[in-house]
């Protein structure tokens, strides 16, 4: 550690910053392990189901929004919680302690696998206990950034991060999918052991602790206040709930086991691609957004991204040829990204530090619910529409929330650039290089 050589504003990459590179890999590790991981407890739920319980696809496929459900209660209870513990402990240490519950959880898993134990039950509750432990992991890991690049460079920073969430969600389930053919138990043996490398290497960063200003306040107290702060600041309302209600409505990602086992014909290894498909086309937006980011008419294109978004999963639905879906699922990943970063970039630059564990909590709660009550809507939608119908119905959703919050929340409409509202100029106490 020690002074920085380089004046902030002389740096120009978040890479040029040595904690940022190694956050920069234990995101990567980490991100590998979790999608593997939940790529495969939803095939593995989806397979036992149809092998072992003998359900019909439908009533499988209704299992698969069982899992979301799940998953979605931990995270939901816990979330508020969450954000609390990121704004008022070391942020390094809450990331460590979630990864080590997560690589547990994988190992649980991993032996269950070998020992041919898996039965619903165990399946949902494993679920559902690595929800509740990456709840507090995500606020966390999310806040760390700003504290270790300067304010300039923090939309390219949040790019890179993503590419590292976007390059692990690629390798992630498509090497998992590969080793599970090989031994189904292999890819959570070595998700257990990302995890505990990732948290090694979030632990040799400088401790990272939120600014608290004014007096102590009670923990129930603060997590009202975050809820306030999001609700009084109207934009970042419109921002969090935008993604909330579109990706509940057409996430497709709960339905690719059925397309990848019973639609589609290509097994476990194939939905590890198809997941990768999603990644790659996201990643390669990140890679592009890294240099050269959005600058002008943001909260325009973020509206046209998540329109574009669900005719695209129109499509999808459609579509009975692999290399067709494939492609189209790169093209859902590359328009989400564009969402994504223009939403993070935005949180985060609108946010003062002492609440920025809080608000990246409320964010990731509607994420969280986006993603796995999306996957329960998916999965009772599948169960009375057939998969097909169930996506299509969530496209057409996600292209009348667009237009429905273009016109409920025009500060969306009218945000032009990244502009920053409470990051202060700090110089991270870190040497380039």
């Amino acid at each position: 550690m020690g002074v920085t050589s380089q004046q902030p504003d002389q740096i120009k990459s978040p890479l040029a910053i040595a904690d940022y590179r190694r956050y920069w890999i234990a995101r990567f590790l980490a991100v590998f392990s979790m999608i593997s991981v939940v790529v495969l407890i939803g095939y593995q739920t989806y397979d036992v189901a149809r092998a072992d319980y003998g359900m019909s696809l439908s009533e499988a496929a209704f299992q698969l929004g069982l899992l979301g459900l799940a998953q979605f209660i931990p995270l939901f209870l816990l979330t508020p919680v969450a954000g609390i513990v990121a704004d008022r402990f070391d942020r390094r240490v809450v990331v460590l302690i979630a990864n080590l519950l997560n690589g547990s959880i994988a190992l649980a898993l991993a032996i269950l696998t070998m020992q041919d134990a898996l039965t619903l039950p165990i399946l949902f509750t494993l679920a559902g206990m690595y929800g509740g432990a990456r709840v507090f992991s995500g606020p966390a890991l999310s806040a760390i950034a700003p504290n270790i690049v300067p304010p300039h460079l923090l939309p390219r920073a949040i790019a890179l991060g993503s590419i590292a969430w976007q390059v692990g969600a690629v390798i992630g389930p498509g090497i998992g999918g590969l080793l599970f053919e090989i031994s189904p138990s292999l890819p959570h043996f070595i998700s257990a052991g990302l995890m505990l490398i990732s948290g090694g290497l979030i632990m040799s960063l400088r401790p990272i602790r939120a600014k608290q200003e004014g007096p102590r306040v009670h923990p129930f107290r603060q997590i009202l206040m975050g809820f306030q702060f999001v609700k009084r600041e109207r934009f970042l309302l419109g921002c969090i709930t935008l993604d909330l209600f579109a990706v509940l409505l057409a996430g497709a990602n709960a339905l690719l086991p059925v397309y990848a086992r019973d639609i589609l014909n290509v097994g476990a290894d194939g939905l590890g691609f198809m997941r990768g498909a999603i990644a790659v086309g996201a990643g390669s937006v990140a890679l592009l957004l890294s240099f050269r980011p959005l600058e002008n008419n943001v909260g325009v294109k973020m509206l046209w991204a998540v329109g574009v978004f669900g005719a695209v999963t129109i499509a999808f639905a459609l579509s009975r040829n692999y290399m067709l879906s494939l492609a189209l699922l790169a093209i859902l990943g590359a328009v989400d990204m564009v969402s994504v970063f223009i939403r993070t970039s935005l949180i985060q630059l609108n946010t003062p530090d002492q609440m920025r564990g809080r608000v990246s909590s409320i964010s990731g709660l509607a994420i969280s619910a986006s993603n796995e009550l999306g996957e329960m809507q998916s999965g009772v939608a599948a169960a009375i529409l057939g998969a097909t119908g169930a996506i299509v119905f969530g496209g057409a959703g996600a292209i009348f929330i667009t237009l429905a919050w273009a016109w409920l929340f025009p500060e969306i409409r009218k945000a032009r650039t990244f502009s920053s509202k409470y990051i202060e100029e700090e110089t991270p106490r870190e040497k380039p290089g």
